[in-house]
């Protein structure tokens, strides 16, 4: 079966305090882009070339309407607006393809990006903004939770839920 865009979907954090990462909704571009960086080279004595990934430049091109009590718009339109410089914000893929092993759970992927504005305003149909959210850091494999149907989500990475099993084992508190 082929996977359906709306079944991969972003969550990012409005503010550094938040303690859920809200749905990202409006956006009409949020492709993912790897970059990645090669070794080429060609030796003497073969006639094609070798490559080997060496390293990736993950950025994710948006676009999104501008909506009004959007908290994620709010917070990168405030990036755009002040010109603010050194902007990260947290984002969460959820893959709802792929169930977590708790109830109502699904495997999910967190990275910090830098926002990294383009444009604003380009639409006569509605006022638009445009930019890039560039890798800021390694991902954090782990699993996504929701308890209003997604419309906001909580994020628990794998290495916290291995050394929370850990822990129980070690105190005799798990089962």
């Amino acid at each position: 079966m082929i996977y359906n865009r709306a079944d991969i979907v972003n969550f990012m954090k409005p503010t550094a305090e938040a303690e859920k990462y809200n749905r990202m909704t409006g956006f009409t571009e949020a492709g993912k882009s790897m970059n990645a960086s090669t070794y080429d080279r060609r030796y003497v004595d073969e006639k094609t070339e070798r490559s080997d990934v060496i390293a990736y430049a993950p950025e994710i091109g948006y676009n999104f309407d501008r909506m009004t009590d959007n908290a994620v718009h709010t917070r990168i339109a405030e990036i755009h607006d002040k010109e603010l410089v050194g902007q990260t914000v947290e984002i969460v893929t959820v893959n709802f393809n792929e169930k977590g092993t708790a109830e109502n759970s699904f495997k999910a992927r967190k990275r910090v990006y830098s926002v990294v504005p383009d444009g604003d305003g380009d639409s006569t149909d509605a006022y638009t903004y445009s930019g890039a959210f560039k890798a800021n850091g390694d991902i954090v494999e782990g699993v996504a939770t929701s308890t209003d149907d997604w419309k906001t989500c909580t994020f628990t990475s794998d290495t916290a839920s291995e050394a929370s099993a850990q822990n129980e084992e070690e105190t005799g508190t798990g089962d």
